[in-house]
């Protein structure tokens, strides 16, 4: 077996963290290694264990879990963060989404998706519910109709292949899905990504859904 996702728990409630260590550790690739009760705990525990995923809670005392995902993703450009909440407040899916997170879930996905989404986002990917999609589509599109700009602003265009695959991207497919629709090897929808991350300056793919509704790419 090769070796296992290491993951961290943030959540005020213990409760909550029980469970999600009880669901999580059936999976034999999962292991959780550290809990921590609020945003500025999750900042200590991160920097003492150094986990490979972080399921993040929003609401929490002393520093609440965008707070937290903000500071942690400015110490570290690589940490992988899963906002998991019992709330899709608009402003919560893009406040979350924009301090770094590479997913957004609600709480009442499935064992089985929260443990899929934790494997998607360790191989590079990110995860967020089609409706979770729409509102930070629409969010964005609502607080910044004059930040608009062409594709043609970019330094280095995209091709019609990378344009069309950013659409999907933005659109929360995995990159099977893409490969799937685009009638393209996995392998090359991967590469494809890659490039576009780069042409368009994003960190991730929630990043590049932004970005693509910011160049005109989204209808």
């Amino acid at each position: 077996m090769s070796e296992k996702i290491r993951l961290m728990l943030v959540d005020d409630q213990r409760l909550m963290r029980d469970g999600l260590r009880t669901i999580l550790e059936l999976e034999p690739d999962l292991k959780v290694i550290a809990e921590a009760e609020n945003g500025k705990r999750a900042l200590e525990a991160y920097a003492e264990h150094q986990p490979d995923v972080v399921l993040m809670d929003i609401r929490m005392p002393e520093m609440d879990g965008v707070e937290a995902t903000r500071q942690l993703v400015g110490l570290n450009s690589q940490a992988l963060i899963i906002i998991l909440t019992t709330f899709d407040d608009d402003q919560y899916v893009f406040e979350g989404l924009r301090a770094g997170a590479m997913g957004y879930l609600l709480k009442d996905v499935s064992g089985a998706e929260l443990a899929e989404a934790i494997r998607t986002v360790m191989a590079g990917g990110a995860l967020i519910e089609p409706s979770v999609a729409r509102k930070m589509v629409a969010e964005f599109a609502r607080i910044a109709p004059a930040a608009k700009e062409s594709a043609d602003s970019l330094v280095e265009p995209l091709t019609e292949r990378e344009e069309e695959v950013l659409r999907l991207l933005a659109q929360g497919l995995t990159n099977r899905e893409i490969a799937f629709q685009a009638h393209l090897a996995e392998g090359t929808v991967k590469n494809y990504v890659s490039a576009i991350l780069n042409k368009i300056g994003v960190r991730d793919r929630t990043q590049a859904a932004l970005r693509a509704k910011e160049l005109g790419l989204l209808d």
